[in-house]
């Protein structure tokens, strides 16, 4: 299944290089071509985490707001998301796609003979023993994950020769397929690609030009990695600034340890995989650059069409508002139609008891005027049912009248034994009423 999923980068691989002829060309064109191909989704990640990060100063005051209830801060952050077009998650899962493209590039790049060439591995075999009869090759003692790379250079430096031997029908070459043999040259400027850096310089032979400085170039291709990669981040950083804490405190811990990874990877693996990290940063940066600019223009013109259409709404609300009002103040306000029925039932009902209330309050009036009961007087103090609500001694003349207030109150509270004398007359009367519509 892997070789299936490794087919694809391994034609590319091997069509770039039979173009170009380079090996390190080759990689940086691949790069190239990866990047192109992962613009358009990469351009998702940039534009979901640029739309993020503007929605910081919202988000920050729904967390101040719902400070001490999370699920409806949850609630109100994905409302946010939805009405924003944002998917929260998209920035992270688009970023993750490079990582396989890494490892797959890996594949082909320590197995050119079974992941780039396509050779089954009894050639392989085949091949590791004529290289090996031949004197061209030992097998070390421990094994060795990059023989392939190893038997690659042989290939390359005994081409002919193998060539000659196929060609004469040798028996070891003629019972496997070699058809798809290529000629792979891992010389780039002077280095060998499909050698692993060596970090201990203090070893290195400086005894001529030819041996110290290939060595010190491949020692510079992690560490120029390193420093690629990590601005690459400090321009995404940039380009795209965290406002929260939480984010800016993770992007600092990023920043220090994907370079360091990147440098301990580079120093273990093929100088080729430091090639294709140095180029998928330069591109990476140019992409990221170009991006920024897009989208930040974008992203002004959404912010002001939204400001005005938000603009125009509340201007529009606003001169409902003051029309109602008016339409209220004239007396011209119109019914409104767009009731639910529920609704309009509940004020039916409520209309139909007041007219009920209304028929039984002028029955009970005009049995009482039948019977001869007057209606007690109702104190100026009575609210409702309750007639002392006020209070006994109020008087609702007390501020027109301030010299007679005191008299007033005073008859008032005089006159308080005899208030409580007629209403137990009233309520005799009630009794005799009663026992009236009963006969």
């Amino acid at each position: 299944m892997w070789a299936t999923i490794t087919r694809p980068f391994a034609w590319l691989m091997i069509q770039l290089y039979n173009w170009t002829g380079n090996y390190g060309v080759a990689l940086i064109l691949f790069g190239l071509t990866v990047n192109l191909i992962l613009t358009p989704f990469m351009a998702k990640s940039k534009k979901s985490t640029m739309q993020s990060t503007r929605l910081q100063p919202r988000i920050q005051e729904l967390q101040t707001r719902h400070a001490g209830n999370q699920q409806k801060l949850n609630e109100e952050m994905q409302k946010l998301y939805r009405e924003e077009g944002i998917n929260p998650m998209s920035g992270c899962l688009w970023s993750l796609i490079p990582f396989p493209i890494l490892i797959a590039l890996y594949s082909v790049i320590r197995q050119p003979l079974t992941r780039m060439m396509f050779i089954s591995s009894e050639a392989v075999t085949a091949l590791q023993e004529f290289f090996v009869n031949s004197g061209w090759y030992t097998i070390p003692e421990k094994a060795d994950a990059y023989f392939e790379i190893k038997l690659a250079g042989v290939l390359h430096e005994h081409w002919a020769d193998l060539q000659s031997a196929i060609a004469a029908g040798e028996e070891t070459l003629s019972k496997v397929d070699l058809s798809r043999l290529t000629d792979v040259d891992f010389h780039f400027l002077g280095m060998d690609l499909g050698s692993v850096p060596d970090f201990r310089i203090w070893n290195f032979d400086f005894s001529s030009t030819e041996k110290w400085l290939p060595a010190v170039g491949l020692f510079l291709i992690p560490v120029i990695a390193t420093l690629l990669s990590w601005l690459q981040m400090k321009v995404g950083e940039m380009s795209t600034p965290q406002q929260d804490n939480q984010a800016a405190a993770s992007m600092k811990t990023m920043q220090l340890t994907m370079p360091l990874m990147s440098l301990w990877f580079c120093f273990i693996m093929p100088a080729a995989m430091g090639i294709y990290w140095i180029s998928n940063s330069v591109f990476g940066m140019i992409r990221d650059y170009i991006m920024t600019k897009i989208f930040k223009k974008q992203l002004d013109e959404e912010d002001a069409e939204r400001l005005a259409a938000r603009q125009e709404r509340d201007r529009d609300l606003e001169l409902k508002r003051l029309e109602t009002e008016r339409k209220h103040a004239e007396g011209t306000s119109e019914k409104n139609t767009n009731t639910s029925k529920k609704k309009i039932q509940a004020n039916e009902k409520q209309k139909s008891n007041e007219r009920k209330a209304a028929l039984d309050r002028e029955d009970r009036a005009a049995r009482r005027e039948m019977l001869g009961i007057e209606e007690a007087e109702v104190p100026a103090s009575q609210v409702g049912n309750r007639r002392y609500a006020r209070g006994r001694a109020y008087d609702p003349d007390r501020f027109k009248l301030p010299d007679e207030a005191a008299p007033v109150a005073a008859s008032t509270d005089d006159d308080s034994a005899g208030s409580v004398e007629a209403a137990a007359e009233a309520a005799e009367k009630n009794e005799i009423e009663e026992v009236k519509e009963e006969t």
